[in-house]
């Protein structure tokens, strides 16, 4: 019996294109969210993905689904505006506890990774059914592990630089691609009490979700990404002292004018 920790997983899908198109339906049949739990958990038992889509009420991420999900999963691509206000920034809410965030492919224009990281999340892009080279630059990271040298993905999409996010804390992968760009496919963020990844593969007309590779630094990244505890910090309370301080008593005064 493993003596790893589960990780509770949710892992949202937008699960529009599988429902209109032939081609993405024929490679993911249930859905990229239901094939993601189904590899995630062959790679690694500990992981309990449960799937959450668009189209259920509150998103299917009420406040009880997130406060028992250690990492949120987020895929999505043509419905980024379709997202309500409220359940963002519940999930924001969520990060900054504690909860772990990992974003796929097309997730860099959804609602929660710009607000997460307050800037367009902007890039190059092209459909052109290219190569695409991936790089492991810090091999010793964890959600490294098992991940080769490089590796390669026959057919994806191109995202190129500039990406137009802060600084990551840490760059993992960086991809090249047949007609020459190159991109930081692999990142990582703090954010609060949480940790963000973002993971650049994952265009949904090519097969990438099957990937042995792929899925492992995804499953690599649940586990990395696990929430350590919740720690509210949307307030800012007054605290009381340890040791005796001159004024205990003295009233906060705002001045509006000031």
């Amino acid at each position: 019996m493993s003596t790893q920790e589960t990780v509770n997983v949710t892992i949202w899908n937008e699960f529009i294109h599988e429902n209109k198109s032939d081609v993405v339906k024929a490679i993911y049949p249930d859905g990229m969210h239901n094939a993601l739990k189904k590899n995630l958990e062959a790679v690694n038992p500990n992981l309990n993905c449960r799937t959450a889509t668009l189209q259920q009420p509150e998103h299917g991420l009420t406040e009880e689904v997130l406060a028992n999900t250690d990492v949120l999963i987020w895929w999505g691509h043509v419905a980024h505006s379709e997202v309500d206000d409220e359940i963002v920034e519940r999930v924001r809410q969520q990060v900054l506890s504690g909860m772990g965030l990992i974003v796929l492919h097309s997730g860099h224009f959804s609602k929660i990774f710009q607000k997460m990281l307050g800037t367009n999340c902007s890039l190059k892009w092209r459909e052109a059914d290219e190569k695409e080279r991936l790089w492991n630059i810090e091999p010793s990271h964890p959600i490294m592990a098992g991940i080769p040298d490089y590796f390669e993905l026959a057919e994806e999409e191109m995202y190129g630089e500039r990406f137009d996010v802060p600084t990551p804390d840490k760059v993992l992968m960086v991809s090249w691609f047949q007609g020459g760009e190159v991109f930081r496919s692999a990142c990582t963020w703090q954010r609060g009490h949480g940790q963000v990844f973002y993971f650049r593969p994952g265009h949904e007309t090519f097969p990438t979700y099957h990937n042995e590779h792929i899925v492992r630094v995804i499953a690599n990244a649940a586990k990395w990404a696990k929430r350590p505890f919740t720690r509210l910090t949307h307030e800012a309370p007054n605290s009381m002292e340890l040791e005796p301080v001159p004024n205990p008593s003295k009233e906060h005064i705002v001045d509006a004018n000031q």
